[in-house]
């Protein structure tokens, strides 16, 4: 992509995403301002939550059978909190996470009015910075979901500020960030356990290159992790939501669901990783 340091503002977030995207980003562009495809999420008698329909997938595919210790380490708002404690294990508890203290205060709304008594009582709320918990902890969760801050182009495109002041160095800072929580999250990840990134992000630097990184750094020879295919189950949920399920396109680490031809769902990356071996 020549020249994207010099790009800027409207103008060059088009042509930014215009050369990655080709003829394709006048579609992609245009389904931002078309409605969200959003979703009633409602477990019993609690309040409802919606959510986009590309989320509740994201968030299903992540296999929670025989799971002990969950951890959703970016969890504020909420929404793929409650579909992870609405499938677990009854002897399960979910540990979900947010660095944010206003974000933090909004995610434990969601989980009183949104999870009945049985559920929320196994699901503990914190107030902590992600990237730095595994020098604190390590393989101690045997399914972790890190929906990871992103750049978030939907509300970039929707929102004149935001376009305004945008450049390509908005992608390199949240990629760092990115980087630093997945590989925090990856150290936190048991043998044998399973990891979910996701993000909303369309741009590659925040998806299947932060996966790259994590395959080069912890699994050269292939021994370390394995990618896993999406196996949801679509009966965990069916009591909860009458969420159509979209179709996603496969990239190099990961999957991608793109609203121009999901019907506004998305867009949400993720990759499942299944950790092998131990790097300590």
């Amino acid at each position: 992509m020549k020249n994207k340091t010099k790009l800027c503002g409207q103008e060059g977030f088009n042509q930014f995403y215009s050369d990655l995207f080709g003829p394709r980003w006048e579609a992609l562009k245009e389904s931002f301002f078309q409605e969200n495809q959003s979703v009633e999420y409602k477990i019993q008698n609690c309040e409802s939550y919606f959510l986009d329909s590309a989320s509740v997938f994201a968030a299903l595919c992540l296999p929670l059978q025989d799971a002990q210790n969950i951890l959703d380490l970016c969890a504020a708002p909420g929404g793929k909190t409650l579909v992870l404690a609405s499938r677990m294990p009854e002897d399960a508890k979910l540990f979900s996470n947010e660095r944010s203290t206003s974000r933090v205060s909004r995610l434990k709304k969601v989980v009183e009015s949104c999870l009945p008594q049985q559920i929320n009582e196994r699901v503990k709320v914190s107030c902590s910075d992600g990237s730095t918990w595994c020098k604190r902890q390590s393989e101690c969760f045997d399914r972790i979901l890190l929906d990871a801050p992103c750049s978030s182009e939907r509300h970039v495109i929707q929102d004149k500020k935001y376009l305004d002041s945008w450049s390509p160095s908005r992608i390199k800072t949240v990629s760092m960030e990115q980087w630093a929580l997945l590989s925090s999250a990856y150290r936190l990840l048991e043998v044998g356990g399973i990891l979910l990134y996701s993000t909303c992000a369309l741009c590659p630097q925040e998806n299947d290159e932060i996966l790259k990184k994590l395959h080069k750094k912890f699994n050269k020879d292939g021994t370390a992790f394995e990618l896993l295919e999406p196996n949801p189950c679509v009966e965990e949920i069916k009591n909860f939501t009458s969420v159509k399920i979209p179709n996603y396109e496969k990239t190099e680490f990961g999957y991608h669901i793109l609203p121009d031809v999901q019907n506004g769902a998305g867009p949400i990356y993720f990759s499942i990783i299944k950790k092998i071996a131990s790097i300590n």
